[in-house]
Formats: structure tokens, sequence, C-alpha cells
């Protein structure tokens, strides 16, 4: 299980120091790089609380990827203010170590808001302390799995991440511990709601940038 302590009435969302809704986004759609992976930083603890070993390389993959972004604001904090100036910068040096990283990144944060946001679209007139919704997590997870990330898998990696998406609890046991004791299952889900919009416009800006030509290498 998580090591991260859930406040009283409080939810998960309320322990992360940067939420991706409060990540700066210019005119022209730059993302700002620190509070970006502050909040990708704080996303990995998800896997924790979904309290199974399985998900520890889902884990750790996402956490590899974040620090080789930060090594490279790190090594050249004069063009890594935005994450798209990072990666220009980067490839302009011959260089993708970065780039790629955050290519991997999208992915599995593309691969978490597709997930959760299954089950908010599936499940929207269900309670989250339903024992038998329209639509169980396990099967949100596999399919946003095959979306995001499986394509770009290889024979060996697929069956680990497989296994962790077998291994997903049952919704109403997730809700439960998204929250700290008392907490109301609604608020968790309107924390959730609001955490899964925000994630999904990062990751759709990010995307676009990544697709297109002068992030290519």
């Amino acid at each position: 299980m998580s090591s991260t302590q859930i406040p009283a009435g409080k939810t998960w969302f309320d322990t992360h120091k940067v939420h991706f809704e409060d990540v700066p986004v210019s005119a022209d759609q730059e993302i700002s790089t620190s509070e970006f992976l502050d909040a990708a930083e704080a996303t990995t603890t998800l896997f924790d609380l979904l309290g199974s070993v399985a998900f520890t390389p889902v884990k750790n993959d996402m956490t590899t990827n974040v620090t080789k972004v930060r090594e490279r604001q790190k090594a050249s904090p004069d063009t890594s203010a935005t994450l798209q100036s990072l990666c220009r910068a980067e490839l302009a040096s011959k260089s993708h170590k970065a780039t790629e990283g955050l290519l991997w990144l999208v992915r599995g944060l593309d691969f978490t808001a597709q997930s959760l946001r299954a089950d908010l679209t599936s499940n929207a007139a269900v309670a989250p302390t339903e024992a038998k919704p329209n639509k169980e997590l396990a099967d949100s997870f596999r399919a946003a799995y095959k979306n995001t990330l499986a394509p770009h898998h290889g024979f060996l990696v697929k069956p680990i991440f497989s296994a962790a998406m077998s291994a997903t609890p049952y919704r109403k046991d997730f809700y439960v511990r998204l929250g700290g004791p008392g907490t109301d299952p609604e608020v968790i889900r309107q924390a959730l709601e609001k955490w899964v919009s925000a994630l999904e416009r990062l990751v759709a800006i990010l995307k676009a940038f990544l697709a297109s030509k002068e992030a290519k290498w």
C-alpha cells in the first residue's frame, strides 16, 4: 500500500504540492517544466494506492521518465523553462534522452487519464462505493493500456504491464483508498473529475507537440 498518509476528511489529491490545473500554460500553449514535473511526480503515488506490487514497474517507468526530463532541466535551465523549449534545445544539441523521456511520460499519463476517464464516464450515475458498477476499474485500465502503452511495448514488456492491469482493485475499494478516514466518496469523485480534466488538457497539448516535426529526432 501507499506510504502517502491521507488526512481524515481529505483526498489523495490534497497530498500533492502541485496539481495539473496549477501548471502554467502560456497563450501559445507552452507548458511550464517545473510545475508539470512536480504534478507528474505526485501522480506516481497513485500506483501505490492501487495496492499491488504488480504496479511497481508502471510506477518505476513513470518515475524514470520524470527523472530524465529533470536532469536535462538541471543541466540546461536557461533553455528549459517550458517542456517544449527544453525539447527543442536538446534536439538541437543532437541529443534526445529527455525528449524521449517526455514522450514516454506523456504516454504513461495518457494511460492514467484514459483509465480514470473511462470509469468517470461509464459509471457517471453509479455511486463510488457501489459493489456492482457498470464497468469495473480493471476493464477501464485494460482498455486504456491497449490504446496508449501497448502499441509501443515489446513482447517482453507487455506481459509485465498486462499483469498489473489484472491486479487493479475493485472500483469501490479504489475510491476508498483515494480518501482519508471519513471522506465523502462523492467529494473524492469530484476531485478526481477535476484532476483528470486538467491532466487531459496537458496531455493533449503535449501529444500534439511530440507528434510534430520539431519534436522528432
